[in-house]
């Protein structure tokens, strides 16, 4: 959304160069009408398909000036007070002689005091101009302006299918005007259009529906994954404090104003054992808080030139905040954040972003981040205040595996009372989780060879053929044990 007395108030101010950031070309140009309307001074619109046309005049004869030079050309010789709307220009700055003409119009060396607005879906601007432009944020709409959208496009489907009623859920529609704050008017009206028409209704089936568009439409980096299938807190064995600490700041989270004197979660760090339930637990936080859940990949956050790594991991932490109320899931994190000195110190940039982000950021972003090598974060990482809580994630107890063979075997459909699950659950002592599930399966597999059906002789002698992480690593696993008894909070 582009606020005409914004744009009136730069112009006047003498504002040479202004860079607008935008997919909305059609509305920023009826912006722009409205305040030459006001101003009375020609508006011309340029790019290298229509070349140079004025927009508040039709009959005006106009040079085409297709090449980037000869528009800049003709600005700077023009001899009147102009706006000129340059579109995609900025790839045409890499020429040194576009570059000092720019100049020259920041400078105010034109025969007549120029403003240039350079619009594209993202301007590259040169480091030589960065600190000569004034940079405009487009206003994205809020949710009165987002309701006034999904009504008028509920109004034209009903009227363009012979007055048919669309059936809206006002809880629904709440929902869903939340999940699209963020987006610009266009990239709503779309999603919203799209989802009036598969149905002809809004319902609670089509928040997930317009989350995950969203996300699409957010994300073009890859850095940020969308996981659909967050499961719950019923298909994780054990970890009982964790998810009372959840169901406890659920409400908090996700209201639009926490209670008085109470703030919305930040966060969590799950170190932990291998395979003992820390990415299923991450899954299960967002769906217990009931929100997307966003996976952070920090490897795919580096990239060999200068500058891009950073802007990759700040644009990922937007396109979170964009999401919010969301989980930001970083799994394995000690691997993404392992600074060095060889690579330039681009690793410290990327962590020093991240904390930053961690201390000041004001939107619903939860963070989980999971480990299994606590030596490998950095110190600053782990300091009080970046965390609401470091729970840590143990091997699991006697019934905590119970449960975990009651959770596999159910999943796989066997017959619980064929099962007696307090021998397994002593049987598989020392195993993790992830342990559990693969003898399961082994025992699967050795039961189907033998063309008979699964029983508790087969789920025995899987775990008896089996030397668990906390044997073939005991020293390791026992080490990340006693460092975590007197530092973290049991998870279980």
């Amino acid at each position: 959304m582009f606020d005409a007395h914004d744009l009136a108030v730069l112009v006047r101010s003498g504002t040479p160069l202004i860079v607008i950031d935008t997919h909305e070309e059609p509305a920023l140009e009826d912006a722009l009408r409205r305040v030459v309307g006001e101003l009375f001074r020609p508006l011309f619109r340029w790019s290298i398909t229509d070349g140079l046309h004025r927009l508040d005049l039709d009959d005006e004869d106009v040079p085409p000036c297709n090449d980037s030079s000869l528009v800049l050309d003709f600005l700077h010789r023009h001899p009147q007070r102009a706006i000129w709307l340059l579109c995609d220009f900025s790839p045409y700055l890499r020429y040194a002689a576009n570059q000092r003409r720019l100049r020259e119009v920041a400078l105010g060396r034109t025969r007549e005091p120029q403003t240039v607005i350079l619009a594209s879906g993202r301007n590259e601007i040169p480091e030589e101009l960065a600190d000569l432009v004034t940079r405009y944020e487009v206003r994205l709409p809020d949710e009165a302006a987002l309701t006034r959208i999904l009504r008028e496009e509920v109004f034209a489907h009903s009227r363009g299918h012979g007055g048919r009623r669309v059936e809206v859920d006002a809880q629904a529609q709440r929902a869903l005007v939340r999940s699209l704050l963020g987006l610009s008017v266009t990239d709503a009206r779309r999603i919203l259009r799209q989802q009036v028409l598969i149905d002809g209704r809004i319902d609670a089936g089509d928040v997930a529906a317009v989350q995950q568009a969203k996300f699409r439409l957010l994300d073009r980096k890859g850095v940020l994954h969308y996981e659909p299938d967050c499961g719950d807190f019923d298909r994780v064995a054990g970890l009982t404090r964790l998810k009372d600490w959840i169901a406890q700041r659920r409400v908090v989270f996700v209201a639009d104003r926490p209670p008085k004197g109470l703030e919305p979660p930040r966060g969590v760090l799950l170190l932990g054992v291998q395979g003992c339930g820390k990415s299923l637990a991450a899954k299960a936080i967002a769906a217990g808080f009931g929100v997307p859940l966003l996976r952070l990949d920090l490897g795919a956050v580096y990239d060999k030139y200068h500058g891009e790594s950073e802007r990759n991991i700040r644009e990922a932490l937007k396109t979170a905040e964009a999401m919010a109320p969301c989980v930001l899931w970083c799994d394995e994190i000690e691997k993404g954040l392992a600074t060095s000195d060889s690579d330039d110190g681009v690793s410290r940039r990327v962590l020093g972003t991240l904390l930053t982000w961690m201390s000041e950021r004001r939107r619903p972003v939860f963070l989980v981040a999971t480990a299994n090598d606590v030596s490998r974060l950095p110190p600053e990482f782990l300091r009080k205040g970046r965390f609401d809580e470091i729970f840590f994630v143990d091997l699991p107890a006697a019934d905590a595996r119970r449960q975990a063979f009651r959770i596999h075997l159910e999943r796989r459909e066997q017959a619980l009372d064929d099962f007696d699950l307090e021998a397994l659950a002593a049987a598989s002592e020392g195993f993790s989780g992830a342990e559990i599930e693969q003898a399961v399966v082994s025992a699967l597999y050795a039961a189907h060879a033998e063309g008979r059906g699964l029983d508790q002789a087969h789920l025995l002698a899987a775990l008896h053929g089996t030397r668990p992480l906390s044997v073939l690593m005991a020293e390791r696993v026992e080490g990340l044990r006693a460092w975590a008894r007197e530092r973290c909070v049991p998870a279980d």
